[in-house]
C-alpha cells in the first residue's frame, strides 16, 4: 500500500503510517530499529531495494531522505516536504517513508526525521552516496548509534579512507570493510592451520578499490609485517599472498566468484568467495550495533604505510626505520579478525636485528 503526501508534515506522516497499518491488517509494530538512508534521486531506487531485502532479516522502519535541489532562488528559500508512505508488501517486512526535502528543509533534515524515529529503538544512518567527511558530526549522524558509509562510492576512495581515519568515532563503519569479511575469515582460518612465521604479504586488486587497502592495512596491523599493495585487472580483490617460513600461502580469486586456497604441504582447495550484493552487506552491518574496534585499528594504520611493488620498507615494518620496530607474526597465536571472524597470527615480540642488515621485503 502506498500513500502520497504533498507539502506535508511529520505529524501527517505518522497518521498515514497508522492508517496504512490498519488498512493492511497489521496494527502492531514489530520492528527492531530505524534505518535512515541518505541518498539522491538517482541512487534512491537501488538503495531502497537493498534496504527492503535486508529488512527480511532486520524488520525496520526505513526513512529515505532525498534532498532535492531547487532551481530558482524563490524555491530555494521556501521549505517544502513531500512524502511517500509504503506499508505491507511494498515495504518489505517493515515500513518505508520516502522523504523529499526542498528549499530550506534540506538544511534541517534532522528536524524532519526525528519525529519519525521508532521509540526506544536503535537508529542506523546509511549514506548511500555523498557521505559527510565526519559522519558523527553530521546532524543526521548525531541521531544514530551506527553510521554506515561506502568509500567505494566516493570519487577519490583512497583519500576518503584517510579522511575517515582522521575523523573516526566509535560507531562508524564502511561497506568497503564489510566486503572483505569472508577474506579475513578465510585468511585467519588458513593461518590457524599453518604452524609458521609470516614475513611479508601482498594484496592484489583493482585500482581505486578501498577494500584492497583495508585488507592490506588489516594484515599489516594484525601481523606486524610489511604489506605490498599490488594492482590487478580485478574484479575487486583478486589475490592475497603470504610469505612464511613454511612456504607461500595464496588465496586467489581471479573471476570474482570462486577462489583457490593454496597452502604448503596441502592440496589446493576451492573456496566460495562470491562478491556480495549491497543488501547482504547492509544486513551484516545491522547484526551488530556496537563499535568495531578491529575496523578502527585497521583504518588508523594508514594507507601511506603500505608498500607499492618494488618499493622499500616503510616505517613500522620489521625491516624499516628503528622508530617503530616489529617482527613477523607467529601464526600459532590468535589475532582478532572482528565481526565474527577469528584471525590467526598475532604479532610476536620484536626480533633482534644484526647491525648492517640489508632492508628487504619479500
Amino acid at each position: 500500500m502506498k500513500i502520497d503526501l504533498t507539502e506535508t508534515t511529520a505529524s501527517k506522516i505518522n497518521k498515514a503510517l497508522v492508517q496504512g497499518r490498519r488498512a493492511v491488517g497489521t496494527p502492531a509494530i514489530g520492528m527492531v530499529l530505524t534505518l535512515v538512508i541518505v541518498t539522491d534521486e538517482e541512487n534512491a531506487y537501488d538503495a531502497l531495494r537493498a534496504a527492503n531485502d535486508a529488512s527480511r532479516e532486520h524488520p525496520s522502519r526505513t526513512l529515505v531522505v532525498i534532498k532535492r535541489v531547487s532551481r530558482s532562488p524563490r524555491d530555494r528559500a521556501k521549505a517544502r516536504l513531500d512524502a511517500e508512505v509504503r506499508v505491507g508488501t511494498d515495504a518489505g517486512t517493515g515500513e518505508t517513508v520516502v522523504l523529499r526535502l526542498y528549499g530550506e528543509a534540506i538544511d534541517h533534515a534532522q528536524s524532519v526525521v526525528l519525529p519519525l524515529l521508532l521509540p526506544d529503538a536503535p537508529v542506523v544512518v546509511w549514506w548511500a552516496v555523498n557521505a559527510p567527511l565526519n559522519p558523527a558530526k553530521d546532524p543526521l549522524g548525531a541521531l544514530a548509534q551506527r553510521r554506515v558509509t561506502d568509500a567505494y562510492a566516493a570519487e577519490q576512495p583512497i583519500e576518503e579512507l584517510t579522511g575517515r581515519a582522521d575523523t573516526y568515532t566509535p560507531g562508524d563503519t564502511d561497506l568497503s570493510w564489510t566486503r572483505i569479511t569472508p577474506w579475513r575469515s578465510m585468511l585467519a582460518a588458513a593461518l590457524d592451520q599453518a604452524p609458521c612465521t609470516v614475513s611479508s604479504a601482498v594484496v592484489e586488486g583493482e585500482e581505486f578499490n578501498p577494500s584492497c587497502e583495508l585488507l592490506a592495512m588489516w594484515l599489516a596491523d594484525r601481523l606486524g609485517v610489511p604489506v605490498t599493495r599490488a594492482v590487478s585487472a580485478g574484479p575487486g580483490l583478486t589475490a592475497v599472498r603470504l610469505e612464511s617460513t613454511a612456504g607461500t600461502i595464496v588465496l586467489d580469486r581471479p573471476d570474482g566468484s570462486l577462489a583457490t586456497l593454496c597452502m604448503p604441504g596441502q592440496p589446493d582447495r576451492a573456496v566460495a568467495l562470491k562478491r556480495r550484493e549491497t543488501s547482504e552487506l547492509l544486513a551484516e552491518e545491522l547484526r551488530r550495533l556496537d563499535p568495531d574496534d578491529i575496523y578502527a585499528a585497521a583504518l588508523k594504520y594508514g594507507v601511506d604505510r603500505l608498500q607499492l611493488p618494488g618499493s622499500g620498507p616503510v616505517a613500522g615494518s620489521p625491516d624499516g626505520p628503528a622508530d617503530a620496530p616489529s617482527a613477523p607474526a607467529e601464526t600459532g597465536e590468535t589475532a582478532q579478525a572482528g565481526d565474527g571472524a577469528e584471525a590467526g597470527g598475532a604479532a610476536a615480540k620484536p626480533a633482534a636485528k644484526k647491525a648492517g642488515k640489508k632492508a628487504a621485503a619479500k
